[in-house]
This record gives structure tokens, C-alpha cells and sequence, in this order.
């Protein structure tokens, strides 16, 4: 059986709606799967902790079958942990809600295996067919965006530009409020606002297709 990759979308916190799509995705059968984790697992919601580690857990059951990417909130957890003037906005959009998740009033009490395993999260990988990354790519260069920074946060102009980027480009970032992933001949955004929507987005990729075949949701 050839392999299926399940992209999943920015989870928020919401640990919920990751266990049921989980579940969906278990239950679809036997074979060989891997699975691409967006990023922006954190904040906003209320269960960051536990929907850390459902992830952590997740790959270290298959860790050459899980890839799990920074979001920009991974990114900013960090500078607040680095810088602890940055505290203070990571906190007011939505970090207050991790902080409460692990029990802790401070970023420097959160779990130190939790921020390591942060830190070492990678912002992009690709397939053969497809690009995954959180944000999205600078137009107007075919490929990877050298640019961490753009593959972190950026929206425009990566959003108005159907550019070509030598493959389809999975993400998230740009919240679509509708509970729908937007789909493009160049990209699939799979952050369907878990939080507002109540539905987590799993996108189901084969090896021959360039786009999705199908979508799960929590």
C-alpha cells in the first residue's frame, strides 16, 4: 500500500479536537502513514500542555513517521523565554492560557522538556510533491524560502500571489473562520480556527497527487 501523509493544522490548545482527529485518522485503517504537524500547537486555547503531549507522544511512538514543525506561537514562546520583554505580549495573545495549562505564572517555569523539545522543532520539510511549512513562502522564488522568518509568519503577499513555488505548499497560519481549508492550485491552508470552529483539519496526501485527496476533521 503506498504511503499517505496527514497534514494537521494549527491546534491551538484545543487537545480535544487533536484526540478525535487522531482517532479518525487511526481508524481509517492499517498502513504505512506519516504524519506533518503544521505547528502552532500552543496558546490561545486551553489545553496547550496536553496537546503538547499528545504530539511529543505521537512521535516518539514513530519517530521517522511524525515530523512536527515551529509555528510563529512556538517562535514566540521562545522569545519570551529568552527576552522576558516579550513576555508580555506573547502572554496578552494567548500565552496566558499555556502558562495556566502547566500550572506555572512564569515562561520560566514552564517544563524544561517541553521548551527543549520546542526549541528543536523544525520549520519546514518536504516530500516529493509538496512543501510543509507553517506560514507560508515569499513569492516570486521557486522553492524553499530561505527565509524563517516568512516561513513563521508571513500572510501577505503569500496569500493575494497563486505564485508557483516548484510544489504545492501545505500550511496554516491564516486562520480560515469558515471551518473550511482553503484550497488553491498552489497551496492548502489547513488552519481552520479549532478554537472558534470546533474543527481540527487533517489533510490526506497520496504519493501520485499533488493536492489533497481528502479531509478529516475533529
Amino acid at each position: 500500500m503506498d504511503e499517505l501523509t496527514y497534514a494537521i493544522g494549527d491546534v491551538h490548545g484545543c487537545a480535544g479536537a487533536l484526540e478525535s482527529l487522531l482517532g479518525l485518522i487511526a481508524a481509517r485503517g492499517a498502513g504505512r502513514l506519516r504524519l506533518v504537524f503544521l505547528g502552532d500547537c500552543i496558546d490561545k486555547g486551553p489545553e496547550s500542555a496536553r496537546a503538547v503531549a499528545m504530539v511529543r507522544e505521537t512521535q516518539e511512538r514513530a519517530p521517522d513517521a511524525v515530523v512536527c514543525l515551529m509555528g510563529n506561537r512556538e517562535s514566540a514562546l521562545l522569545r519570551a523565554a529568552h527576552d522576558p520583554r516579550r513576555a508580555a505580549s506573547w502572554i496578552t495573545t494567548g500565552g496566558n492560557r499555556t502558562l495556566a495549562s502547566d500550572g506555572v505564572a512564569r515562561v520560566a517555569d514552564r517544563p524544561a522538556t517541553a521548551m527543549g523539545w520546542i526549541a528543536g522543532l523544525r520549520t519546514v520539510h518536504e516530500d516529493r510533491l509538496r512543501d510543509y511549512v507553517h506560514a507560508g513562502f515569499r513569492p516570486g522564488r521557486p522553492g524553499i524560502d530561505p527565509s524563517v522568518r516568512a516561513r513563521l509568519w508571513i500572510r501577505e503577499p503569500f496569500l493575494s500571489v497563486d505564485d508557483d513555488f516548484g510544489k504545492h505548499v501545505v500550511h496554516g497560519h491564516t486562520p480560515c473562520y469558515e471551518g473550511v481549508p482553503g484550497c488553491h492550485p498552489s497551496r492548502t491552508n489547513l488552519d481552520t480556527a479549532p478554537l472558534r470552529t470546533g474543527r481540527l483539519t487533517a489533510a490526506v496526501f497520496d504519493q501520485t497527487t499533488t493536492g489533497p485527496i481528502a479531509f478529516l476533521q475533529s
